[in-house]
Parts: structure tokens; C-alpha cells; sequence
């Protein structure tokens, strides 16, 4: 690869880094070609952007953005290296997860995953990933909980307006 090139690669990167909140760092390692294939055509699917890249080119294009930003990823970047560019919080572990379960094995790896400023380092976090509320799900939550009091006070007043309105009438 020439310095160019590696140059393009880093400002590709960085564009993607500064794009999204979320990023799964992965690893695809013993993964055959066929079933990294199969892991692209399920990110593809779920609109999450995965991209292959040297380690130290993913570490320059954290560096150039924000180095203590990005400080606690830089560990997870040996190997190969899988990234998963994502909106969405938790879909790349949703789809390492079910890809998973299909093939029976352990991999891809979970490396790292940045969320939101939040760094989730080590493979054991993918659990706890997939379970992420994402922004819309937090949204629709709050809003259930702050209908459900007014709907019962809501109630309350009805029934009780209703009462009077008997007595009165009696």
C-alpha cells in the first residue's frame, strides 16, 4: 500500500468516524469468505457499514479526530479488524449475535464498541449490547410512562365528575 493510499484509507475512516456515534470494532479473523459474504449481506440489510481496515490506519484516523475521545479503543486494535458502522445502537450486536447462532461458533469477535461517547470493551459485552435501548425505543418508554399517570387521573376526575353530576341530579 502506498502513503496515498493509506492516506485514503484514513480520511475514508475518519469520515465514517465522525459520521456515526456508534461503532463496533470486530474481529473476522477465521471467519471463511463466504461467511464474511453473508456477515456483509446482514449488515447491508440492517443499513450498518462495514469496513475492513489495518489497525494502524483505524488508530490514525481516531488519533487525527479526537485521541482521548477514542483512548480506550485503541486496545482492541490488533488482529484482524471488522468495522461496524452503525445508527443504530445495538444492531451490529444483533446481527454478530444472530450470525452467531447460525454458524454455531464464537465469531465474529466482539473487540469493543463505541456508543454514544461510551466505550464497551471485550467480547462479554455483547450481551448487554444487544439489549441497548435505542434513542426511539427510550422515547416511546417515556412517553408510555408519562401517559399512564394522566390517563388515571384522567379516570379519576371522570368518575368522580360523574358521581357528582348523579348526587346532583338525585
Amino acid at each position: 500500500m502506498t502513503k496515498e493510499q493509506k492516506n485514503e484509507v484514513i480520511e475514508l475512516l475518519k469520515g465514517k468516524f465522525a459520521q456515526y456515534n456508534n461503532f463496533y470494532v470486530t474481529d473476522t479473523e477465521s471467519l471463511t469468505v463466504e461467511q464474511v459474504g453473508k456477515l456483509r449481506r446482514a449488515c447491508f440489510n440492517k443499513q450498518v457499514e462495514m469496513k475492513v481496515a489495518k489497525n494502524t490506519l483505524i488508530k490514525k484516523a481516531l488519533e487525527s479526530l479526537d485521541s482521548e475521545k477514542y483512548a480506550g479503543m485503541y486496545d482492541s486494535l490488533h488482529k484482524v479488524t471488522a468495522l461496524m458502522f452503525s445508527e443504530n445502537p445495538k444492531e451490529p450486536a444483533m446481527i454478530i449475535s444472530s450470525f452467531r447462532k447460525e454458524s454455531n461458533g464464537e465469531r465474529p469477535v466482539l473487540k469493543a464498541a463505541f456508543i454514544n461517547g461510551d466505550i464497551y470493551s471485550g467480547d462479554n459485552q455483547l450481551k448487554a449490547l444487544t439489549q441497548i435501548k435505542t434513542k426511539n425505543e427510550l422515547i416511546g418508554e417515556v412517553i408510555g410512562l408519562l401517559q399512564s399517570p394522566a390517563k388515571r387521573v384522567l379516570a379519576a376526575l371522570l368518575h368522580h365528575h360523574e358521581k357528582q353530576a348523579t348526587a346532583t341530579a338525585e
